[in-house]
């Protein structure tokens, strides 16, 4: 099982970026799906997950501006970063959760600077 994780770069205070993150392989019943981050020198902490049926939950510091959502027949999830602040800098990790099995995708970085 592998997760390929994209759409990080570089953007402007303000801006808005995208990543999405597919699974390949033998990966069935996915129950959680989450981003997380890690910013140089801080812990990996949860941006946003989202369950199977579609409960939802945001880090304080990113509601009212990120969006988390899936597609299952996919096997992907995605993470819509509006209204980005230098804050927000820092490699996105995805994982997913299935059969009681852990899968973390290889990151992306994000770096919102003028």
């Amino acid at each position: 099982v592998q997760l390929q994780a994209s759409g990080g770069g570089l953007v402007q205070p303000g801006g808005s970026l995208r990543l999405s993150c597919a699974a390949s392989g033998s990966i069935f019943m996915i129950n959680h799906m989450g981003w997380y981050r890690q910013a140089p020198g801080k812990q990996r902490e949860l941006v946003a997950a989202i369950t199977r049926g579609g409960s939802t939950n945001y880090a304080d510091s990113v509601k009212g501006r990120f969006t988390i959502s899936r597609d299952n027949a996919k096997k992907t999830v995605y993470l819509q970063m509006n209204s980005l602040k230098p804050e927000d800098t820092a490699v996105y990790y995805c994982r997913m959760l299935a059969s009681g099995n852990e899968y973390w995708g290889q990151g992306t970085q994000v770096t919102v600077s003028s």
